[in-house]
Formats: C-alpha cells, sequence, structure tokens
C-alpha cells in the first residue's frame, strides 16, 4: 500500500514536470521520454535552415556531413545541429534513461527473460533439494538459530534453508543464484503468514537482511575498477565488506527492535559473534596477499562455490534416489517440475518490475532527479562536505532505485575523477553495500501477492542512509 502511494506520487509529479517542461522550453520532448534511448542525443526543435543565425546557417552549410556541434566536452554534446531536407535538427544533451518503450521491452528481453532463465535452472536445484531431504537436514541444523531471529516461524521449517543459500549466495557475490533462493524462501514464509496481503513479521526481517547487501565478493565492482585501469581494482573489497556488515547488525538491531526479539540469547550472541570473527578471519587472509592474490581469489572463489552447490546437489540427489521413487518421481522430473515453478515464479513477477522500471524512466528523464541529486549536493558542499564526496552522492541516491543506473553514475565517476580518485573509490562502496531496494521490494512481495509491506521500506531506506553515512567515514578512514 505504501509502496503503491510512493510510485503513484513519482508517476504523477513526474508526469506534470514534463508538462511544464514541454511549455518552458526546457529540454524534455514526448518523443524523448517515450523513444528515446539512453545516451542518446535529445532531440529539442526542428526548424527551416532560414530560421538560424547566419552564422550557425553558414558553419553547417561548410561543416562535414552538415553536421555541426558547439561546445562539445568528454560528456556530452551540448548542443548539435544536423542539416537535412531543408531542415535543421536541434539536439541538446543527453537521454538520462531509456523512454518508456524502450524500458518496457528491455525490462522483458534484457530482465525478465534472463531473470526467467537462472530461476528455472535454481528453482530445479532447489527442488531436488527438498525431495532429496537435504533442505529439511540444513534447517534442523539451523532452527536453533532461526527461531530466535525468526520467532514466528516453527522449528524446522523449510524456509530456514532457503534463506540460509539466499544470504549466502549473497555474501559470495553469487546474485543470479540468491535471487531464486530469496524467492522461494519468500513463497514458503507466505504458506505460514495468516495475512496473505500483508508482509509478516518474518518475511520483514528477511527482506531488511537480504536488503542491507552483506558482501565478501565484490567481484562485479572489483571487474569495473579494473576495466578502469585502478593501480589495485580490489583496494575497495574491505571497505565494502565493514560498510555491508555494518548495515546488516543494523537491519537485524532496527526490526529486532521493533519485533521485541530476545538479543540475550545465547546461541544468537554465539552465532553472531562467530559470523564477526568469520569476517575478521577473511579480512585478515584477503589483506596480506598482493593485488595478484587478491584478484584470483575474488574471481574464483565465488565461481567455485557455485561448481560445489550444484555438484553436491545432484550427488546427494542421486544419493538419495529412494526418496525420489518413494515420492513416485524421478531426479529428472523433479528438476523439470522446481524449473516450471521457477518460469512461472517469473512471470508473476513481471508487471512488477515493469511498472517499477517504467516510473524510474519517467523520474529520470523528467529531470526531477537531477534537481533533487543538485539540491542535495548543493546542501552538503554548503555544510563543508568535500567536493569528492558530494560527487559520488549520485551513485548513493540512485541505488535503491536502480543497479543499473547507480552502475552508470559509478563507471561515470571512474572516467570523470579517475578510478583511484576518492569520488571513484566512495561510489564503489556505494554500489557495493547496498540493494537495489525498490526493485527488491517489487520482485520479492510481488512474487506472493503482498500489497502492504508494512514498516519494511522505511526500515529498508533507513538501512540504505546508515550504509551511505558509514561508507563516507569509511572511505575516508582508508583512502
Amino acid at each position: 500500500m505504501v509502496l503503491s502511494r510512493f510510485w503513484l506520487v513519482i508517476f504523477i509529479s513526474s508526469i506534470v514536470f514534463i508538462v511544464v517542461s514541454l511549455f518552458t522550453a526546457n529540454t524534455y520532448t514526448i518523443d524523448s521520454v517515450l523513444n528515446g534511448k539512453k545516451d542518446d542525443p535529445i532531440l529539442v526543435s526542428e526548424k527551416y535552415i532560414e530560421q538560424l543565425p547566419v552564422f550557425i546557417k553558414d558553419s553547417i552549410k561548410k561543416a562535414p556531413d552538415q553536421t555541426m556541434i558547439i561546445n562539445r566536452d568528454t560528456l556530452n554534446a551540448d548542443t548539435t545541429y544536423v542539416y537535412k531536407n531543408k531542415t535543421v535538427k536541434i539536439y541538446s544533451g543527453l537521454q538520462k534513461s531509456d523512454g518508456l518503450l524502450p524500458t518496457c521491452k528491455s525490462t522483458l528481453v534484457d530482465l525478465i527473460l534472463p531473470l526467467i532463465a537462472y530461476l528455472a535452472f535454481f528453482c530445479g536445484l532447489m527442488e531436488l533439494l527438498i525431495v532429496s531431504g537435504a533442505s529439511g537436514n540444513l534447517a534442523k541444523v539451523l532452527s536453533p538459530v532461526f527461531v530466535k531471529v525468526f520467532p514466528s516461524i516453527p522449528k524446522n521449517h523449510p524456509s530456514i534453508s532457503y534463506m540460509t543459500l539466499n544470504f549466502a549466495a549473497n555474501f559470495l557475490g553469487l546474485d543470479s543464484a540468491a535471487t531464486p533462493f530469496g524467492l522461494k524462501a519468500m513463497e514458503s514464509l507466505q504458506e505460514i503468514n495468516p495475512d496473505k496481503d500483508k508482509a509478516s513479521d518474518a518475511q520483514i526481517m528477511f527482506m531488511c537482511l537480504h536488503a542491507s547487501g552483506l558482501t565478501l565478493i565484490a567481484t562485479s565492482i572489483i571487474g569495473y575498477r579494473a576495466a578502469a585501469n585502478a593501480s589495485n581494482p580490489a583496494d575497495v573489497m574491505l571497505p565494502c565488506i565493514i560498510t555491508s556488515f555494518i548495515g546488516t547488525i543494523a537491519a537485524f538491531l532496527i526490526v529486532g527492535i521493533k519485533q521485541k526479539i530476545n538479543f540475550k540469547s545465547a546461541s544468537l550472541l554465539i552465532v553472531l559473534m562467530g559470523l564477526i570473527a568469520a569476517i575478521v578471519g577473511l579480512l585478515m587472509y584477503v589483506n596480506h596477499l598482493d593485488l595478484i592474490g587478491k584478484n584470483y581469489f575474488t574471481s574464483n572463489l565465488s565461481g567455485l562455490i557455485l561448481i560445489a552447490i550444484i555438484a553436491f546437489t545432484l550427488i546427494f540427489s542421486f544419493k538419495n534416489e529412494k526418496k525420489f521413487s518413494e515420492a513416485n518421481t524421478t531426479v529428472f522430473d523433479t528438476f523439470v517440475v522446481g524449473a516450471n515453478n521457477g518460469v512461472k515464479t517469473g512471470v508473476t513477477i513481471f508487471p512488477y518490475v515493469l511498472g517499477m522500471l517504467v516510473a524510474i524512466s519517467l523520474f529520470r528523464n523528467s529531470g526531477l532527479f537531477e534537481i533533487i541529486s543538485d539540491g542535495i549536493a548543493f546542501v552538503f558542499s554548503n555544510m563543508g562536505v568535500s567536493k569528492e564526496i558530494t560527487n559520488a552522492l549520485p551513485v548513493a541516491m540512485l541505488r535503491p532505485f536502480s543497479s543499473a543506473g547507480s552502475r552508470g553514475f559509478l563507471i561515470d565517476s571512474m572516467n570523470t575523477f579517475g578510478a583511484d580518485s576518492l569520488t571513484a573509490r566512495l561510489s564503489s562502496i556505494f554500489q557495493c553495500s547496498a540493494e537495489s531496494t525498490f526493485y527488491v521490494i517489487a520482485v520479492y512481495f510481488g512474487s506472493v501477492n503482498i500489497k502492504n509491506t508494512r514498516y519494511a521500506l522505511g526500515t529498508m531506506l533507513l538501512v540504505d542512509l546508515i550504509c551511505v553515512i558509514t561508507a563516507i567515514f569509511v572511505a575516508t578512514w582508508f583512502f
């Protein structure tokens, strides 16, 4: 309910701003909003050549291909004149985001279809884990801890194993595996949810812990930095781990206080201390590696673990083939059933993701996001905050809305300010240490048709803010 109202406000305010811009000769056009492609020049007007000033008219006729660019810099072309068939098309600036129609197409072709493929494969593996009994065994082992964190979940409930696999996949940077496990966890939690339209306490806790983005292997960030010729692409890994870990602890405490969880539980404290010790140990190990060693470690560990999970699932399933016979099925047929469920889940979440991304497209192309971003940067700069920090804030602002959009700002910051600048490093930490909050809510709650997210959205945004503040302190401390 809260999420629906939020997107309604974004839709209406963006459309109003676009309409006002059209009547104030601003650089927004209906064509760019509907059909424009990201980073393409924006067509702002078309005139007969006789209507242009004489010096521009003469310059266009003498220019190669009768195209003239004025005030071109490394980021965009301020004004471009293209003369063809007696008229001159005038372009200004670059498209901030794909228009509505290209967004609809790319949402299906570039996002949902690949996601459905991942869902089909990993949900097939998940079904094997269920029938073979592996997920049940995992739930029994972890029940003493999970019943403290999720008091409303019955002991040995299947959702425990799904959440464990989701957290582990996120921790190791296995994005393609994390989403199917997480969706399966939400479906399992929905089975014990007394109010099917309203998020349960367990679902909110799971979502907030998931969205805090605790990651050990920041493979993609290191890859972007290596492509930008950073002197040490892996030097942001420790700050990313520290920031995301603080975000996770903050999420647990905020939701735990709200849900009145007993923080004095011995089993809970032991696990928490063990997790901290494990992270510190891994940090110490990775920190002593040289540049080549760090790159090798980060690029191979997550992939090897994913292969190990797949191999374990298949071996365990064939070893316990009797259980499949008892269920009147086979290992392969079970995989197919799970894969089919994954495809259905992908189809279910498609409208939610589409609506969210279209709203973001409107928000960015209307210019509202740029105004808000510039306003916040202005306020921070007048508070004495370093310009290197304010230059990285667009990544932090866009990250909850769109991973792809914030990634574009990240790459732009590295190209503009240098991969080894504080701005680029801080942008990398912002990108790594938080989740795409609105995307996650749309996908996970949409998969189980929950309309009232209660305090989930507010808590997740608060955790995002904590991660942003922590990232600034950590980045300035390290760099």
